[in-house]
């Protein structure tokens, strides 16, 4: 048997913001299925995660050509750490579901407050993220 991970786990990232100054995202993406990917900015967040998701092409772009993986979902030489992986502000684990419109629809779950919430798009999932961030940010300096 194949050591791997299953396209339902494939399909799971952590964000791990590490930093939050002044609106600057700073952390880290974690993928089981991928090297870990630090980000310096909102705008390479952005494209670092589009471009794991055209390599591990799920969830499909909506305007792409459908074509069947070539073994994406089982791949071998995995680190099982990578959902060990921790923000020092705050974790979120994201699936993608859809990429529809040009954008991102899915689940974000806040790891620390174990709370989950859907996004339709790109611009939501970033609020949703920014609002949880401003209120880890609020406690720390009350």
């Amino acid at each position: 048997m194949v050591e791997g991970v299953w396209c339902s786990e494939a399909q799971k990232t952590l964000i791990c913001v590490d930093s939050y100054t002044d609106g600057v995202l700073k952390g880290r993406i974690c993928n089981p299925t991928r090297k870990m990917a630090g980000f310096d900015s909102l705008s390479q967040f952005l494209v670092k995660m589009e471009t794991l998701l055209d390599e591990l092409q799920m969830p499909q772009a909506y305007t792409a050509t459908r074509t069947f993986p070539t073994d994406v979902c089982r791949i071998p030489d995995t680190k099982p750490d990578t959902y060990l992986q921790k923000g020092i502000l705050a974790t979120f684990e994201v699936k993608v579901i859809f990429r529809r419109h040009t954008s991102w629809q899915g689940v974000i779950t806040w790891q620390e407050k174990r709370q989950e919430q859907s996004f339709r798009s790109v611009l939501e999932l970033v609020l949703l993220m920014d609002s949880a961030l401003r209120a880890t940010e609020r406690r720390e300096y009350a």
